[in-house]
């Protein structure tokens, strides 16, 4: 199969199969965070001011909050991509780099629950604290 040499003890293995979907889904999520966010922007500058309470009553619209959880999800994931990608790369050692990944994935998936739950509750309740 190969001469001994790196290269010669992996020849023929083939790909792991891996790397052409993440690299889709972080293209993608960034399609995404770039549309979402300019909708956030230029939703925000129509508004004829920032007050507490008509930020309230314009994040209690469904068609606010629907999108702002959108962005929610889209950017949280986006962040954990880019970051294990991140990590897998430049740590070298491999414990360290499994007990980044569970912290990233900790994180990413509870910034994305605590601002879903935000976004929820003023769109349920229409009360912010």
């Amino acid at each position: 199969m190969g001469s001994g040499t790196n290269i010669g003890r992996v020849r023929g293995l083939g790909s792991a199969q891996e790397g052409a979907h993440h690299w889709i889904v972080q293209r993608v999520t960034a399609v995404s965070n770039l549309l979402l966010v300019l909708w956030l922007v230029f939703s925000l500058l129509r508004l004829p001011n920032y007050e507490y309470e008509l930020m309230i009553e314009w994040l209690s619209s469904p068609l606010v909050a629907v999108p702002m959880i959108l962005m929610l999800v889209s950017i949280f994931w986006h962040l954990r991509l880019g970051l294990q990608v991140l990590i897998e790369d430049y740590i070298p050692d491999h414990g360290a780099k499994f007990g980044l990944i569970i912290l990233l994935n900790f994180f990413a998936i509870g910034g994305a629950a605590l601002g879903i739950f935000s976004v929820a509750k003023i769109a349920f309740t229409g009360v912010a604290a």
